[in-house]
């Protein structure tokens, strides 16, 4: 198979794809997580299933799991989930941000070179001493300005993707630090739609959404569930205004729904599965076709997974 996924139970050709969340995060157990950010443990695959077969009664195929490589990720759980719900799950590595790790922990002492390897192996033979291979290389920045970790693990995710052909997602904290993002991706020679920024609509300034996309590179929007009680949305209406500009082709959604909060499996609304089955309509309602849509959830998730040669 030339055109490949790395879905965590093998490759897939990327017409197997189908319907596709890009930034979920259906278990989260580090011990971090469980002290200091307890609403977003997510430890429970029994839950994590529940919710997941919601998101597949509406038409979801594919999930992309942006936990990353020792901050609460369970290679073991995203199999079991998968297996289970017949959802095809893209695991991460990569490092997210600094609040997920402690100053001592090992993968921090690791340099660019030696971090580079650790994602390789972990694309090439398995996560967490499994066989359960990472399909997305995932990295992250506090904001506009660039720190020394981030610049590493930048370097390191620069050596990666030349070694694996993997795609990229990246974390941008609050929406910010996108464009300088950007230009450390052209500075690491890393072609830049290979690259999804995630969370930069939590910004709605539109130009600096349209000099964002006019680099080449794609985003996911990913505010959907906390904006779903307003009649028009920001996030929509941002999303209608890229599409407009020409950008459909580079535009993606998710849900970022860690909180335990949105999870109707737990007693939370709207649910995941509101992306697709309620998100679309607000969308539909404000102008965007369903072959529009089609390209949001399949076609350019489908395109920006496949690894490169």
């Amino acid at each position: 198979m030339n055109s490949k996924i790395r879905t965590v139970l093998g490759d897939i050709p990327p017409e197997k794809l189908g319907v596709t969340y890009m930034h979920e995060h259906l278990i989260i157990e580090s011990e971090i997580v469980k002290k200091n950010f307890e609403h977003i443990f997510l430890s429970s695959v029994e839950e994590a299933i529940s919710e997941v077969l919601l998101c597949k009664k509406v038409g979801v195929q594919s999930m992309v799991d942006c936990m990353p490589t020792g901050a609460g990720r369970n290679a073991q759980k995203l199999k079991k989930i998968s297996v289970e719900t017949g959802i095809n799950i893209i695991a991460t590595t990569g490092l997210h941000h600094d609040r997920y790790y402690n100053q001592d922990d090992e993968i921090e002492k690791l340099n660019s070179e030696q971090l580079a390897q650790l994602f390789i192996n972990e694309i090439e033979y398995g996560m967490d001493n499994t066989d359960v291979k990472a399909g997305i290389i995932k990295v992250s920045t506090s904001g506009p300005k660039i720190k020394d970790r981030e610049f590493k693990l930048f370097e390191a995710a620069a050596i990666a993707i030349n070694k694996t052909g993997a795609p990229i997602i990246s974390h941008c904290e609050h929406g910010t630090g996108a464009l300088e993002q950007i230009n450390l991706f052209n500075r690491l020679g890393i072609n830049l739609s290979r690259v999804t920024l995630s969370h930069t609509d939590k910004e709605n300034d539109h130009g600096y959404h349209q000099e964002i996309l006019s680099s080449g590179i794609n985003v996911e929007y990913d505010q959907s569930l906390r904006q779903g009680t307003e009649v028009k949305p920001q996030s929509a209406q941002l999303t209608v205004a890229m599409i407009n500009a020409g950008f459909v082709s580079q535009i993606m959604l998710g849900t970022d729904g860690a909180r335990r909060s949105l999870w109707n499996s737990l007693g939370g609304t709207p649910g995941l599965s509101w992306l697709y089955s309620g998100w679309s309509k607000k969308l539909v309602d404000l102008g965007v076709s369903q072959e529009q849509l089609n390209k949001l959830f399949i076609s350019n998730p489908a395109s920006v997974l496949t690894f490169s040669s």
